[in-house]
C-alpha cells in the first residue's frame, strides 16, 4: 500500500496523490538521484495480481519509455517493488484537454487546430517507434501551464486486450474507432479516427455520438453517418470541417494513412482556412454505411466477452469491447438443434428493440450440401446469408409500396377535405373565422383566457362604473357572437376603481426604464417584441392603453419592444491586426455590434492589436450580431529556469565575495557570500523573467606608492573593492 513519505525503488519519495483512474493511482514524487519532481503511476492491487496483465503492462510501458518527444509525457522508468508495479513519468503541471474544453465550452478554430497539430506530432513520434496509442481522447491530453500540449498513457492501452474491458467504458467509447468497436485489428489509422473525434469535440464542445449505453454508442460509430461539425458551429471553415470528416471515415482506407499527411493539412488550414484542399476518397459502393445485420451485432458481442479473472477499466486501458452476458452453449449436432428449439426460442434479444439473434451455433453451423464442381465454396458457405438478404430485400420492397399507398391516401383525403367532399364541407376560409365569446361580466383574467382559446387578440380601455367590481369586463367590441377573422383584435372596456390612475408616457424609453415607471404606479407590465427600422433595439414602440388614459392600479399595460431592424446576412470581416477603434468602426459600418473587448496573449499579433474575433472571416452572420474581440498582450509570459555555474572573477584571488542575481527591474532573485568558486545557482519557476544580471563584489589588493613624513616612498598592498557584472539568460 502506498503511503505518503515512503520511498520506492530507493530513489522516488512519494509526496502527494495527484490523481486516480480505473487502473492506477498517480502520485507526485521526488527523484533523489536526479533531484527533480516526477509523476509515479502505480498499478492498482487487483491488476497486479494477474501475472499475464502485469507482463503485458511492463512490456508496453518499457516500449513507451523509449519515446522522447516534446508533445509526449515521457516515461522515465518502470519497476516493481514488494508487489507494487509502477511507472515513473514526467510531471506536467496543467489540466487535461477534457477539462479545458469544459471550462471554455468550445475552442476557437485556430486554438483547436494548433492543439491538434501538437497532438499529431506526439502521436507521429510514437507511430515512428511502432507504438499505437489506442486510447486517444481529451482525458489523455494534458495542457501544461506553459501551453505545451502533451499526450499521455502511451502503450498502456495495448496491455488490456479487447477481452478484458468491461462495459464501464463510457470515457473511451465516445472516441473509439469502428474497427476497435468490432474488436478487430487496430493500427495508426485507429489513432487518427480517435483524434478526429477529439477535434470534433474541441470545435463543437460535444461528441458526435452519444447514447445511454456503451453498446449503443459503439454501434453508432460503426453504423451511423458522421455528422459535420458545421451542423453545430456554422463558422467552422470548410478545410477544418473536411479534415475532421476525413479523419473519421468508417473505412480506415479512406482516412489519412499517416500522421504527417494530417499535420500538413492542419498547418495549411491555419493559412488558408476557407480553401477546399482536403482530398476525400470517392465513396465506393461497398464502402457505403449499411445497417448492421444480426450476425454482425452478435459478432461484436462475442468479441467483447468478459473474462472474470481480469477486468480493466477502459478509462485507463483504451480498447473497446461490448459486454456480452449471454452464456455460450456447447456445439450441438443438427439433430440436437431441432430438439432444442423450444429452449432457444425464449432467449432475450441481444439489443433492446431488435429481433432475437441466432445463437453462435446457428451462425457457424451450415448443413453440408453437394454442389456441382463449378460452384465455389464461398457460395455454399454464405448460403444462409444470401437467403437472409433475399428475405430482407422482399420486406423492404413491401414496406416501400405500403408507404407509398399511405402517402397517396393522405393526399387524397386532404384534397377531398379542401373541396368539401368530406365532413361538413367547411372551406379553409370558413375555418379562419371565429365568434367573439360572451365575456361581459367576466374578470379581466377570465376574458383574456377565453379570447386566447379562440385565437383572438385584444386591446383594453378602462372606464368607471358604480356598483361593478374592479377589473370586470363592461363591454366588448365587436359584440358577443359576432363572426370575426381569427387573430384579429377586439376592444375590452374594463371597470376601474374610482377615477383611476393616469397611464404615463413610456414611448421610446428603454425596456428597463419603462417597466420601472409603470410598476412604480402599480401597473402590471406585459411585453411583446416587433422589428422596427427606426426605434433602437430594446426601446418601446407602442403601449396599450395609450399615455394619458386612466386605468385601475394593478391594471395591465402592454408594451411593444423593438427587436431592431429585420436582420440581413453579413459577411464577417477580418479584424485581426486592427486597433480597437478600427475594429469597432469596421463592425459598426457592417451593421454588427462589438459586444465585448478583452485581452489575451498572442505570439503573432503585436501588443494592442486585435488577435481574436468570435466569428471567423467570411462567416455569414445576421446584421446586428454581437461580436467579441480580444486585444493582444504579446507573447504569453512563461516560467524560466536558471542553472549556471559561476566562475571566479578575473581579479579575484582570495577572501570572500558576495554573489547577487537580480531581475531587470532590480528585484533580487539570489544572494550568497562565498570564499570558493565556482558557485552553483539552481533556480526554477522564475515567472516572466527571461534574463537577469549577475553582480560579484569582492576585495582586491593593489600596489600603491606611500610616502612617509620624511618624504620617503614605499610600495604597499592596499585593499580595495572590485565589482564584476555579467548578463545571464535563463532557459
Amino acid at each position: 500500500m502506498i503511503k505518503m513519505g515512503m520511498m520506492i525503488g530507493d530513489r522516488y519519495e512519494i509526496l502527494e496523490s495527484i490523481g486516480t483512474g480505473g487502473m492506477s493511482d498517480v502520485y507526485k514524487a521526488k527523484c533523489h538521484k536526479l533531484n527533480r519532481f516526477v509523476a509515479v503511476k502505480v498499478l492498482k492491487q487487483e491488476f497486479s495480481e494477474s501475472s499475464e496483465f502485469v507482463s503485458k503492462f511492463r512490456t508496453e510501458a518499457q516500449a513507451a519509455a523509449g519515446l522522447m518527444h516534446p508533445n509526449i509525457v515521457n516515461v522515465y522508468d518502470v519497476g516493481e517493488e514488494n508487489g507494487i508495479n509502477y511507472i515513473v513519468m514526467e510531471l506536467v503541471e496543467g489540466i487535461t484537454l477534457k477539462r479545458y474544453i469544459e471550462k471554455k465550452a468550445r475552442l476557437s478554430v485556430k486554438e483547436a487546430v494548433s492543439i491538434a497539430i501538437q497532438i499529431s506530432m506526439g502521436i507521429d513520434a510514437a507511430h515512428n517507434n511502432n507504438i499505437i496509442h489506442r486510447d486517444i481522447k481529451p482525458q489523455n491530453i494534458i495542457i501544461s501551464k506553459e501551453g505545451k500540449v502533451k499526450v499521455t498513457d502511451f502503450g498502456i492501452a495495448k496491455a488490456a486486450t479487447s477481452n478484458t474491458i468491461t462495459s464501464n467504458v463510457m470515457g473511451s467509447v465516445h472516441y473509439t474507432s469502428p474497427e476497435q468497436a468490432r474488436g478487430g485489428f487496430s493500427d495508426e489509422k485507429s489513432d487518427i479516427y480517435s483524434l478526429g473525434i477529439t477535434m470534433f469535440e474541441m470545435l463543437t464542445g460535444r461528441v458526435p455520438f452519444n447514447g445511454d449505453t456503451t453498446v449503443a454508442i459503439a454501434i453508432k460509430h460503426i453504423q451511423e453517418e458522421m455528422p459535420s461539425p458545421r451542423n453545430y458551429v456554422p463558422e467552422i471553415p470548410i478545410s477544418v470541417e473536411q479534415i475532421v470528416l476525413k479523419c473519421t471515415q468508417k473505412s480506415p482506407d479512406r482516412r489519412y494513412q499517416k500522421m504527417p499527411e494530417l499535420i500538413e493539412d492542419l498547418k495549411k488550414s491555419l493559412i488558408s482556412p476557407d480553401e477546399d484542399f482536403v482530398k476525400l476518397a470517392a465513396v465506393e459502393k461497398s464502402a457505403v454505411t449499411k445497417a448492421m445485420s444480426d450476425k454482425e451485432r452478435e459478432q461484436i458481442k462475442r468479441n467483447s466477452g468478459i473474462k472474470t479473472d481480469m477486468i480493466v477499466s477502459a478509462a485507463d486501458a483504451g480498447g473497446i469491447a461490448l459486454q456480452n452476458t449471454d452464456k455460450k452453449e456447447e456445439r450441438k449436432p443438427a439433430s440436437a438443434k431441432a430438439a432444442g428449439t423450444a429452449s432457444t426460442a425464449g432467449r432475450k434479444p441481444a439489443i433492446t428493440g431488435e429481433r432475437p439473434v441466432r445463437s453462435r451455433q446457428e451462425d457457424d453451423y451450415v448443413p453440408k450440401k453437394k454442389t456441382p464442381a463449378n460452384t465455389s465454396k464461398s457460395k455454399a458457405k454464405n448460403y444462409d446469408d444470401d437467403e437472409e438478404d433475399s428475405v430482407m430485400e422482399k420486406v423492404k420492397s413491401i414496406l416501400i409500396i405500403l408507404g407509398a399507398v399511405i402517402v397517396g391516401c393522405v393526399i387524397l383525403y386532404f384534397a377531398g377535405l379542401a373541396a368539401g367532399i368530406f365532413g361538413n364541407g367547411n372551406s379553409p376560409q370558413q375555418a379562419d373565422k371565429v365568434n367573439v365569446p360572451n365575456i361581459i361580466g367576466d374578470t379581466l383574467d377570465e376574458a383574456k383566457t377565453a379570447l386566447d382559446m379562440v385565437g383572438l387578440k385584444y386591446d383594453i380601455e378602462y372606464a368607471p362604473s358604480e356598483g361593478t367590481a374592479e377589473n370586470t369586463v363592461l363591454s366588448v367590441t365587436p359584440t358577443a357572437n359576432t363572426e370575426v377573422d381569427k387573430d384579429s383584435k377586439v376592444m375590452l372596456t374594463v371597470c376601474m376603481n374610482g377615477e383611476g390612475v393616469e397611464v404615463p408616457n413610456v414611448l421610446n424609453k428603454s425596456e428597463a426604464e419603462a417597466t420601472a415607471i409603470l410598476e412604480k404606479e402599480g401597473f402590471v407590465v406585459e411585453k411583446l417584441e416587433e422589428h422596427h427600422d427606426e426605434i433602437v433595439k430594446g426601446n418601446i414602440i407602442s403601449q396599450t392603453p395609450e399615455a394619458g388614459s386612466f386605468m385601475s392600479r394593478e391594471g395591465t399595460v402592454t408594451l411593444v419592444i423593438s427587436s431592431g431592424k429585420i436582420k440581413t446576412d453579413v459577411s464577417m470581416p477580418s479584424l485581426i491586426g486592427m486597433s480597437e477603434e478600427q475594429a469597432k468602426k469596421t463592425l459598426s459600418d457592417m451593421g454588427l455590434v462589438c459586444s465585448s473587448v478583452s485581452e489575451d496573449y498572442s505570439d503573432t499579433v503585436e501588443v494592442g492589436k486585435v488577435c481574436y474575433q468570435s466569428y471567423t472571416e467570411g462567416a455569414s452572420i445576421d446584421e446586428g450580431t454581437e461580436v467579441s474581440i480580444k486585444l493582444s498582450l504579446g507573447p504569453e509570459p512563461r516560467y524560466y529556469d536558471c542553472n549556471i555555474s559561476v566562475a571566479a572573477p578575473p581579479r579575484f584571488t582570495t577572501g570572500t565575495a558576495n554573489v547577487v542575481l537580480t531581475a531587470p527591474d532590480g528585484s533580487e532573485l539570489w544572494n550568497s557570500t562565498t570564499a570558493t568558486f565556482p558557485v552553483q545557482i539552481n533556480l526554477s519557476n522564475i515567472y516572466a523573467v527571461p534574463k537577469g544580471k549577475l553582480t560579484i563584489t569582492y576585495t582586491v589588493y593593489v600596489q600603491e606608492e606611500v610616502y612617509d613624513e620624511a618624504g620617503n616612498m614605499t610600495i604597499q598592498n592596499v585593499a580595495a573593492q572590485d565589482t564584476y557584472e555579467q548578463e545571464v539568460t535563463f532557459e
